[in-house]
């Protein structure tokens, strides 16, 4: 397909999708294709050239250095949804993956309406699945220069606290780990400030916390914490893609650190920015919530056989 061509049909994707969100409101649905049209936020995707890679090019008549551009932009990998009703996930056409099973049937909030005793935990189940919004996104960032390939896989179920019901519903082995028995260590929001939403560890699914939107952030934040990482006592998928020459996958996420993810509210309500948390609540009148996960990728064209550095403008060589 000519450039032209494959530009305008980008430009139509890309008001169909903007249409689809301006006309989208929080009484509907979420699904697949509000999901997918998410994607094109150029907030939330902060495409940035930072620097210069070094590539050797050899031909039979000898060798030459070349480069290319190092870019940074973030890439929604997972849809993170964090709901109370065991089997109701906001994204409709996946909640049949986590039906109440043997082990995970209940679910919703131990609250009380009483307001001054409004300290019993809520849970929340969580499941983390592929954003299927994530190749949309690239062709966004590629409008700008080089994109770099996403390393998730999209409507691939990562995560499913239903099948996780040791760890998410009993906090075994966590519940005794000492991030979840020292306070102020790993906490989203800081106590000095006022805005501490509550622990990443033990990362299960109850939380004593008042705010409904608070809690489901915690637990999504905490599904993330685990998603991103190799070797973690659940039953997960992780999204660890590896580096290569040239091309650099983000590390695990960290709670307040807006250098290794973002956060894209999609229920009850689609957002076209992006922020961690703590951010603004939007409560849910049935408990559900869901985002979409943002990590960031660096890399650079490939412009020779072999790899041999690159330059951070800001400082730094990799």
């Amino acid at each position: 397909m000519p450039a032209s061509s494959a530009l305008n049909a980008y430009s139509e994707l890309r008001s169909w999708a903007l249409s689809l969100l301006l006309v989208s409101g929080p009484s509907l649905a979420l699904d697949s294709a509000r999901i997918t049209a998410s994607a094109l936020s150029p907030n939330c995707l902060e495409y940035r050239v930072v620097g210069l890679c070094f590539w050797l090019f050899c031909t039979p008549f000898g060798c030459k250095v070349k480069t290319s551009t190092k870019v940074r932009h973030f890439i929604p990998e997972l849809v993170v949804s964090s709901y109370a009703t065991t089997g109701n996930n906001p994204w409709t056409e996946m909640a049949a993956l986590s039906s109440p099973i043997s082990g995970a049937e209940g679910g919703g909030n131990l609250i009380t309406p009483n307001t001054l005793r409004d300290n019993l935990p809520r849970f929340k189940n969580v499941d983390g699945i592929g954003h299927p919004g994530g190749v949309v996104a690239t062709q966004l960032a590629a409008q700008s220069g080089y994109a770099c390939a996403i390393g998730a896989t999209a409507f691939q179920p990562y995560y499913l606290s239903t099948l996780d019901s040791l760890a998410w519903r009993r906090g075994i082995p966590e519940s005794v780990y000492p991030e979840s028995l020292t306070p102020g260590v790993r906490e989203i929001g800081q106590q000095a400030l006022g805005n501490m939403w509550g622990n990443v560890y033990p990362r299960q699914g109850f939380l004593v916390q008042p705010d409904d939107f608070k809690a489901a952030a915690v637990m999504a934040q905490r599904a993330g914490d685990v998603i991103t990482r190799h070797g973690q006592p659940h039953v997960y998928v992780p999204i660890t893609p590896a580096p290569s020459d040239g091309y650099w996958p983000p590390g695990p996420i960290v709670e307040n650190e807006a250098s290794t993810h973002k956060w894209q509210l999609l229920s009850p309500q689609v957002q076209p920015t992006c922020a961690i948390f703590p951010s603004e609540p939007m409560q849910s009148a049935d408990g559900g919530y869901a985002w979409s996960l943002w990590r960031p990728y660096s890399c650079c064209k490939r412009e020779g056989q072999t790899f041999l550095f690159s330059l951070d403008f800001e400082g730094g060589a990799s």
